[in-house]
């Protein structure tokens, strides 16, 4: 008897009887695969479990484990919790195998037994890496393999205190047809490793693959089951990375890590602000220093803007890195509207040096200042931080932690800041020596001060 097929999308893993080019539940394209329809799972007998009041609910502090990296502890809420699955997504070839070969490496060297499972690569591959990072003694395991039962086999006789499988999207089970990386394969093979996980007290670090999207590939069943989902971010052209949570069962996810990629492997950022501002022209027109704000990390960044006449009066150039587009067109209008500027017959062209990406409202009012700037050609005053969300209207609308802003502003040696009147009062709390603040109410009355 021929066995029952199914197609599957694998972008979304909605089901269909027949082949369909488009479906309807995510809009992709040519995303449907066949595979054999599994029969359900037996029902388990389960002993019952009675309601518990919730004031009878004991708590218990969860213990954690130091990686090594205390960035990545920082990341994680303090540490690795025992039994946890922890899930690391980035773009091919950002770092991801990197960042953890350093973190086996270091966990390693504290006595502690590490399983790298790596269904990509050769253990020989691995070995150069590991030469070139500095890997030595320590008890540190590889293994090449993508069967699911077996390296799972090999990591109940070993019993490590850390489980790493690079990349679940190579992995098997051996009792489903499917091939890797297909809905039906992740989902069984994680199920397989949280329940190793979590009846073992063993914490695993599962990469991920990424979509040309952007999000994390395979169903979204990955993302809920796993405890922790942290994202490998950066330009390929720049050094820095940046590492962050999206969820965490153990710790807030507003936490994040800055690393720079060297011959040697990632190296911590132990100051992101000197770092994004070194090489800062500081008497140009057209640059300007924004107090932002990564994670719950103050952060100085430097944003560039470029106001050139057009040859296409008709069509003129919008262009940003590192900054919504829509959000700088809009801010572009507010100008044009608020000050009588005009960029008609100019193209206009924003970054943020250094590769990084900011997407908070509190970079407005430094952007706006950047592109004004360079429309006059006039610099902005040299030692000026300046952040503040501009409304519709021209209006300066307060940010979220002025304090942490303006604080981090005078450590850099910033000698005067420019901020939403609104926040004035949350700063001048608590005294900042060596700063001047300055509260704005419009983005006329923040120009008019600047220039």
């Amino acid at each position: 008897m021929k066995p029952k097929t199914v197609f599957i999308c694998q972008e979304c893993g909605r089901q269909s009887p027949k082949w369909l080019g488009r479906c309807s539940g995510c809009g992709g394209w040519s995303t449907f695969i066949e595979e054999k329809e599994e029969a359900p799972a037996a029902a388990l007998d389960l002993p019952e479990s009675d309601p518990v009041l919730f004031g009878d609910v004991r708590h218990t502090a969860k213990e954690r484990w130091s990686s090594g990296m205390e960035e990545l502890d920082t990341v994680l809420g303090g540490g690795i919790v025992p039994g946890s699955l922890i899930l690391i997504g980035g773009e091919p070839g950002i770092g991801k195998s990197t960042l953890l070969l350093q973190f086996s490496r270091d966990f390693s060297r504290r006595d502690n037994r590490v399983l790298y499972v790596s269904g990509e690569e050769s253990l020989e591959q691995i070995k150069l890496r590991g030469d070139r990072l500095g890997v030595g003694a320590g008890a540190l395991y590889l293994l090449a393999e993508t069967n699911c039962e077996r390296f799972l086999a090999h990591a109940d006789k070993i019993r490590p205190q850390v489980l790493v499988i690079d990349s679940i999207q190579t992995v098997f089970s051996a009792g489903l047809s499917s091939g890797p990386g297909s809905i039906s394969q992740v989902r069984d093979v994680t199920n397989q490793i949280f329940r190793f996980s979590k009846t073992r007290g063993i914490p695993a670090f599962l990469v991920g693959h990424i979509t040309k999207e952007g999000s994390l590939a395979g169903p979204k069943t990955l993302e809920h089951m796993v405890d922790v989902v942290l994202t490998f971010e950066g330009e390929r052209d720049h050094s820095h990375r940046v590492l962050r949570a999206l969820k965490n069962r153990f710790g807030p996810v507003s936490e994040l890590a800055i690393f720079e990629m060297t011959g040697s492997g990632l190296s911590v950022i132990p100051n992101p602000s000197a770092f994004f501002l070194k090489e800062r022209p500081e008497t140009e027109a057209g640059s300007s220093v924004v107090c932002t704000f990564k994670g719950s990390r103050p952060l100085l960044a430097e944003i560039q803007a470029l106001v050139s006449s057009t040859l296409f009066s008709g069509n003129p150039r919008r262009m940003t890195i590192g900054l919504d587009h829509f959000r700088a067109s809009m801010l572009l209008a507010v100008i044009e509207k608020k000050l009588g500027f005009s960029f008609a017959g100019q193209d206009v062209y924003l970054n943020v040096a250094g590769g990084l990406q900011i997407d908070e409202p509190g970079v407005d009012l430094a952007a706006a200042a950047a592109v004004v700037s360079s429309l006059g050609n006039k610099p902005i005053p040299v030692q000026t931080a300046i952040f503040g969300e501009i409304g519709l209207s021209g209006e300066i609308r307060s940010v979220n932690q002025p304090l942490l802003r303006a604080r981090e502003a005078a450590a850099m040696g910033f000698q005067s800041v420019i901020c939403p009147a609104g926040n004035v009062g949350q700063i001048r709390k608590e005294s900042i020596p060596g700063i001047d603040l300055k509260g704005v109410k419009s983005i006329k009355e923040a120009m008019d001060y600047m220039f």
